[in-house]
């Protein structure tokens, strides 16, 4: 069963794992950005990520400039790490055009068993008990997978832009 799972340095070789499977490059909703450093697979690296991920979740502490509060899980399955996945709490200019409320992502090598909408599900209900009315998701134009994923969750396609599909989804 995929689970949202927070992160814990107890998955720390899966998460390793799970980071190789994606290879070089961004990996969307990984947190990355929170950790002041080049991104690494290490036991350090991830140790801060795991404390960055929990500083943003704390709603009585103010966030950098730039970064929303948000809830951050791995998508797991059997205490395996499938991806990653965000909840942002609030928008800002940036996340309003292109990452909105929810981003989430699944290893390669476990897509196209239906992880991605089960976990985009749970993350729905998480928006619900934050207060959340409707969310942004977005995916890129040419992830037809993440689109249909979107879409299976009632999300209404309201524009196009950069190269960014922008959906809303009433709760």
């Amino acid at each position: 069963m995929t689970t949202l799972t927070r992160p814990i340095l107890d998955l720390y070789d899966s998460w390793a794992e799970c980071v190789e499977d994606f290879g070089h490059g961004h990996i969307p909703a990984a947190a990355w950005w929170l950790v002041d450093r080049e991104p690494e697979i290490s036991s350090d690296y991830c140790t801060d990520l795991v404390d960055a991920i929990a500083a943003v979740a704390d709603t009585s502490r103010a966030t950098p400039a730039g970064i929303v509060h948000a809830d951050s899980y791995w998508v797991t399955e059997d205490r395996i790490v499938l991806g990653f996945l965000q909840v942002r709490h609030t928008l800002n200019d940036f996340l309003r055009e292109v990452g909105g409320h929810i981003g989430y992502s699944i290893r390669p090598g476990h897509r196209g068993r239906g992880h991605a909408t089960r976990a985009l599900g749970l993350a729905l209900d998480r928006a619900r008990v934050l207060g959340l009315d409707r969310v942004l998701v977005t995916c890129d134009d040419d992830n037809v997978a993440s689109a249909r994923t979107i879409e299976s969750w009632d999300g209404l396609l309201e524009d196009l832009r950069d190269g960014k599909r922008r959906y809303w989804i009433t709760l």
